[in-house]
């Protein structure tokens, strides 16, 4: 059986809420891939991996182009500029906005509604 960590000692995670602005509608695997391009351009791999990054394709609202990645508080800005340094996913233009940092994944929800 695995024991948690109490939380104490669990890692804080922010969520930066993210709208990708383009012309057509893009894939998710396709903005992961020029997120994690952007994030390894920016950050380098030691730096991504200190971040503890992660994008969450549950929460990725094709309609709507939104999505949220978390980090840790220390790297937000860093997150936040690496997201605004991708200019084009495959032949598309394309801007990333960031929406809001949030705490928790039910508020950044209510963020979007």
């Amino acid at each position: 059986m695995k024991m948690k960590k109490p939380p104490s000692m669990r890692r804080k995670k922010h969520y930066v809420v993210f709208r990708l602005l383009s012309d057509e509608p893009v894939d998710f695997y396709e903005v992961k891939n020029a997120v994690w391009n952007g994030f390894f351009n920016w950050l380098g791999e030691e730096g991504v991996s200190k971040a503890y990054i992660k994008i969450f394709k549950n929460l990725w609202n094709p309609k709507t182009q939104t999505g949220f990645v978390s980090c840790v508080p220390k790297y937000v800005n860093s997150v936040k500029v690496a997201l605004s340094l991708v200019h084009q996913i495959g032949d598309q233009r394309v801007i990333f906005q960031v929406i809001r940092v949030s705490g928790t994944i039910k508020s950044a929800k209510k963020i979007i509604k």
